[in-house]
């Protein structure tokens, strides 16, 4: 047997700093449980098996800093990288909401929890190979996970997805446990997404710091090149035939080759792909989307985003916002449906509570818990002692104006959003006077409280996400609410193995946290990808941002 134990202290407050820095990566890419269904691009019967082959071109709209899926933290390495790695298991793309967790197998074909959610035991398939012909198997998984949690490798996401993880044990050739400190039931999430993608072991011996360029994996195309900022390039692997069943077929990818290029201003994605410099590009602008969908040379795919909402979150330990009373008049007071058509051309929803609608866990009864409604917000503010008393349109209480302080980001229109949001609040008497800061200054502003509103918007396909923003003491609870009650239910849900209570105990957290008016939500992400109509059968994992490339093929009908 061979175990390797996990510097938990060290690495936990190293986790905490590099997420911490990699926000506005993770927010740019903001990652969804949804998944599109554009049946325009469905394949016909039999059209995939005479169409198979080809070269596909996928414009990334982020340079990332680094493309190791144990190292680094953005979501755009996974755009290409899912198509490299395998994982242990993997989540169901079209899982419903509400119906808990959903997993298949991959390269685990199966798995148990021990009945104090200690211990999980995966037995491995035996027939699965890596791209350089080392086989996968336990000592392969005992490798990666040691990699991973080893402080010199400064994991900025892997790690964390791993939990309280105390040991792996190494059981047989084909089997290995992880055992765990506490319960953590948000592990096999965690397993399931490509940062944490099985990595050839002899590559990574032979590499060490520079695997990011030489990168081996088992999944059904094989990395071939990587050149910052300009491209990165995959080919089929043809000897692939281990995809897990959320996959549309067995055996081989259709695609000779991706190529994967760098398109980083937003104004000239769709000018590339209509001149035929890409085949597939996301996060369009709103506008550019709907001129697409006019023009039968390309589809439109959105793809809801699990985690987090665009919100403002509302800081209680600082007067007026420590009167839930001015805290819930905010939130009646914001037009969230003109918002979302205004700025984002009605491509997204209006959110709602803490999560996304899509994300697993997600309380469909709080739609309706703060309409907009203004006479409410004023009726609140009021019964909290506001009054215009001076007639200048600003409400004041003990010769003091209403007046709040929003720190501001540049990413996901915040500015623009913070404009009409400063317009619909001075309605009913309340000031919002702004400062756009760099990403560090609006995190050290967060870290001292120096802001009544900072915005928060975060991509995450476990509920468990809760925990980190509004429980007592946690690094991004920005809203700085210490709650009992509410920390109880996060805690309980994250240790909680039965899919149905952890989702009865994530709606009453969000309940508890829209009763304590901690944030105000604005908007749903949704990822606008334009798609050349030759490309068919494009879909996206259950994670959001990441394509399901080994269905996809290249047709000229």
């Amino acid at each position: 047997m061979s175990t390797v134990r996990s510097p938990l202290g060290k690495r936990w407050r190293l986790l905490t700093l590099m997420i911490v820095l990699m926000l506005p990566l993770l927010a740019a890419c903001s990652p969804s449980s949804g998944t599109p269904t554009p049946t325009s691009l469905t394949p016909e019967a039999g059209d995939e098996l005479s169409q198979a082959g080809g070269r596909l071109v996928y414009g990334l709209t982020l340079s990332p800093s680094g493309v190791d899926p144990h190292v680094n933290a953005s979501a755009e390495l996974g755009i290409p990288l899912t198509s490299v790695y395998d994982t242990l298991v993997y989540r169901v793309p079209d899982s419903k909401q509400g119906a808990g967790e959903q997993f298949v197998p991959g390269l685990a074909e199966s798995w148990e929890v021990s009945e104090d959610g200690l211990t999980y035991t995966f037995r491995l398939r035996g027939d699965a190979v890596f791209h350089d012909g080392l086989p996968f198997n336990a000592e392969a998984v005992r490798v990666n996970i040691e990699r991973v949690l080893d402080p010199d490798t400064q994991s900025q996401k892997a790690g964390f997805l791993l939990g309280p993880i105390d040991s792996v044990e190494v059981i047989d050739e084909y089997t290995v446990a992880i055992h765990l400190s506490a319960p953590y039931a948000p592990l096999l999430d965690g397993l399931a997404q490509v940062y944490l993608g099985m990595a050839s072991p002899a590559a990574l011996r032979e590499w060490g710091a520079d695997y990011q360029f030489h990168q081996v994996g088992t999944g059904p195309f094989k990395f071939v090149e990587y050149v910052p900022n300009d491209h990165l390039t995959l080919v089929r692997n043809d000897d692939y035939n281990w995809g897990p069943a959320i996959y549309d077929h067995p055996g081989p990818a259709y695609l000779d080759e991706i190529e994967f290029r760098f398109f980083t201003d937003p104004a000239g994605r769709a000018l590339a792909l209509e001149a035929g410099d890409a085949d597939v590009m996301g996060e369009l602008p709103p506008l550019d989307a709907a001129r697409l969908r006019q023009d039968n040379r390309s589809v439109i795919i959105p793809v809801a985003i699990p985690g987090q909402p665009l919100g403002l979150m509302l800081n209680t330990q600082r007067a007026p916002l420590d009167d839930p009373r001015v805290r819930q008049a905010l939130l009646f007071a914001t037009d969230r449906t003109t918002i979302v058509q205004t700025i984002f051309g009605g491509e997204s929803p209006a959110a709602s509570g803490p999560l996304t609608g899509v994300t697993s866990g997600y309380d469909p009864s709080l739609a309706e818990r703060y309409p907009y409604n203004p006479q409410e917000a004023r009726a609140l503010l009021e019964e909290a002692g506001w009054s215009d008393s001076d007639g200048d349109g600003t409400l004041q209480k003990g010769g003091q104006p209403l007046i709040l302080d929003a720190v501001l980001m540049t990413w996901g229109s915040v500015p623009e959003v913070a404009q009409l949001v400063q317009s619909q609040w001075a309605e009913v008497g309340v000031e919002l006077r702004t400062e756009t800061l760099t990403y560090p200054a609006a995190l050290e502003a967060a870290r001292v409280g120096e802001y009544h509103i900072i915005p928060q918007n975060f991509s995450a396909s476990d509920p468990d996400l809760l925990r980190a923003y509004y429980r007592s003491g946690e690094p991004f609870n920005w809203s700085k609410m210490s709650d009992v009650a509410l920390d109880d239910l996060l805690d309980s849900a994250r240790s909680a193995t039965d899919p149905d209570q952890r989702g009865e105990l994530y709606a009453q957290a969000q309940q508890r946290i829209m009763e304590l008016a901690l944030l105000v939500p604005i908007r749903d992400p949704v990822n606008l990808n334009a798609v050349s109509a030759r490309v068919k059968n494009l879909r996206f994992d259950a994670h959001g941002w990441f394509p399901l490339l080994h269905d996809a093929y290249l047709s000229d009908q």
